[in-house]
């Protein structure tokens, strides 16, 4: 008997392209192939790529200067590897990759998983290129993972619901690589997290580009906002935790705000990306919102769910960025109060308007992007030290790398680890939390949730 054909799919980026990744390896598995873990023994690698930033596509180009090696090894050994690039960084470049990288035999754009059997078949004919937008749907064709298939990538998993951009921010390029902003039909997303749940999924995140730009057709023949569609999900059964990002400050509209009042099974923690704390600067980036637009959503929100968290995006040195621009997004973070956020150097990305206009010199970049790091680790720490003594409600997920040790996730996204028994996988229980890391937090499980060995043939 022939050994399965092993896939090996690599993820850069969002968590859009987690999911994407996963159901290209679902679309492939009636074909045969199952999943490795290592490049080394694949039969097909795909690497699916993300372009936000410079650095990311470098990165892609550097792993497929290892993959040209491990292909070259395999055909000695009497073995073809067909290497495909996936994602944003193949709609961005194109036939440009099939220039620079030989390993390379498919390229395919994020609109076109679901023609992967078929590129594939004409890949044994010559290298192909798949980046146009096709006119239906790919979500209607993309195979359903199986019910083993599920369970395997554990409690917590990403739903697809908007894909594409209409904001045009001027550092941004998505909306050339992922298009203009689409919905899923909601029926469509509800039965496909009726099938995760009852395989066993227990926490949704719902991923969009901009995923409160969310409009897909309802039930009842209206356009449904992405609030409307929080209330419906959480209507499944078997659904611990909702999630959803990445959002745009502009579009958190009073149904959106009302389900974080309303729906316990929405997390209270929001990923909201502000960019810069600069009116000059979010103008300069059509952001399409001012420092204060942004503080009274953060306002609005802890009016109606005082326990909600915050995340955020910054990004350090956009074209023109004085010290007071810079010392204005340095600010907002201890004016907020973020459990966490992210920063990252501008990066031009061709094709869009920011990179056309005079760029700061590296050193001052990097100086500044320093300093906000620290602001950031600074506040995060703060956040955490306030959760010391708390009770947190705990999903617990995993064992720990220790003996006896479980982990999970607490409402705000930290990290938690506990030592109690693996039956409690996949059970959410309180938490005390003792003890503080880097960036998770450890606790002792409450007595209601310890189980002695007669309790537990109780079903107690």
């Amino acid at each position: 008997m022939s050994r399965p054909q092993k896939l090996y799919v690599k993820s850069y980026g969002c968590q859009m392209n987690v999911y994407d990744s996963r159901r290209m390896a679902d679309t492939l598995a009636p074909l045969g192939f199952v999943e490795t873990a290592t490049a080394d023994d694949a039969d097909l690698v795909i690497l699916n790529t993300c372009n936000i930033r410079e650095k990311a596509a470098d990165k892609v180009y550097s792993e497929l200067g290892r993959i040209r090696a491990l292909k070259e090894n395999a055909a000695s050994d009497g073995r073809c590897v067909v290497v495909a690039v996936a994602g944003c960084v193949a709609q961005a470049e194109g036939k440009e990759i099939l220039r620079r990288a030989p390993a390379v035999d498919i390229v395919v754009g994020p609109q076109s998983y679901h023609r992967l059997p078929d590129l594939l078949a004409r890949a044994a004919r010559g290298r192909v290129v798949d980046t146009e937008f096709p006119i239906e749907d790919k979500f209607d064709h993309l195979a359903a993972p199986t019910r083993a298939a599920t369970r395997a990538r554990g409690l917590s998993t990403f739903v697809t619901v908007q894909e594409g951009c209409d904001k045009f921010c001027a550092f941004c390029v998505v909306p050339y690589t992922r298009g203009a902003e689409g919905s899923r039909p909601a029926a469509k997303i509800v039965a496909e997290i009726e099938r995760l749940t009852d395989a066993g999924v227990r926490e949704i995140t719902l991923v969009g580009q901009n995923v409160n730009a969310y409009h897909g057709d309802g039930p009842d023949g209206l356009p449904w906002t992405l609030g409307r569609l929080l209330y419906r999900v959480a209507q499944v059964p078997g659904i611990a935790r909702l999630r959803y990002t990445t959002s745009h400050p502009c579009d958190m509209d009073d149904s959106l705000i009302a389900a974080h009042r309303d729906l316990p099974s929405l997390m209270p923690h929001l990923h909201l990306p502000v960019q810069s704390g600069s009116d000059r600067i979010l103008a300069a980036m059509n952001r399409r919102h001012t420092r204060a637009d942004y503080l009274h959503v953060i306002d609005t929100l802890r009016a109606i769910r005082p326990d909600i968290a915050f995340s955020s995006d910054f990004i350090v040195g956009f074209p023109g960025e004085s010290e007071d621009d810079f010392l204005a997004s340095f600010n907002l973070i201890d004016e907020i109060g973020y459990a966490s956020a992210y920063s990252f150097k501008y990066s031009p990305r061709p094709g869009t308007p920011a990179a056309e206009l005079p760029q700061l010199p590296d050193e001052v970049t990097s100086e500044r992007l320093s300093r906000l790091l620290y602001a950031i680790d600074r506040q995060q720490a703060v956040y955490n030290a306030r959760c010391r003594g708390l009770a947190l409600d705990v999903l617990f997920e995993k064992q720990g790398k220790l003996p006896g040790q479980l982990v999970g996730r607490s409402p705000y996204l930290q990290p938690v680890q506990v030592m109690a028994p693996p039956e409690l996988i996949g059970e959410i229980h309180k938490v005390t939390i003792t003890d503080l890391g880097t960036y998770s937090l450890f606790g002792t499980l409450a007595r209601a949730a310890i189980r002695t060995p007669e309790l537990a043939a109780t079903g107690v």
